[in-house]
């Protein structure tokens, strides 16, 4: 979903969400938050290569924020059931329309313009909420349920 509504709407977390991680950063922040952020991934469900894809994502949308969106942002990361949800915003001047349109992948060559690709590329959904006061991204990655996960390993 892209809007490019002129305020950026701040995350209400739903009741039966497990909220993991609520913390604004700068870029001193970036990488222990990146180990936060594995650290929780992992015990929500995410093993493996979709680990190691979700948090690329991560990472991805919290340097956006430290690079275009004003040198810092807050994250949140919260479980709801069957989904791993990571929102970061920033307080930046916003994403044009026409960067956030274009969907090809950038030429090898490129030096930027790889971030929100690699997190639309990385994540099972993302949203980005874009105007003049900010942006807010959010991505999502599917886990099993916590009832499921228990059975499987009992298994």
């Amino acid at each position: 979903m892209t809007n490019a509504s002129p305020r950026v709407p701040r995350t209400v977390v739903p009741i039966e969400s497990s909220l993991l991680i609520a913390e604004a950063f700068d870029r001193a922040q970036v990488t222990e938050l990146r180990h936060s952020v594995t650290s929780c991934a992992h015990a929500a469900g995410l093993t493996g290569q979709r680990l190691d894809d979700f948090v690329l994502a991560v990472n991805e949308l919290i340097t956006n924020a430290v690079r275009h969106g004003g040198g810092k942002g807050s994250l949140r990361l919260w479980r709801q059931e069957g989904e791993l949800v990571c929102e970061v915003a920033d307080h930046g001047n916003g994403i044009s329309t026409g960067w956030l349109d274009d969907r090809a992948r950038p030429a090898p060559d490129t030096a930027g313009g790889w971030g929100l690709w690699l997190a639309r590329e990385l994540s099972d959904t993302m949203e980005v909420v874009t105007g003049e006061d900010g942006t807010t991204v959010r991505i999502g990655a599917a886990v099993a349920s916590t009832e499921r996960v228990g059975r499987h390993r009992a298994e």
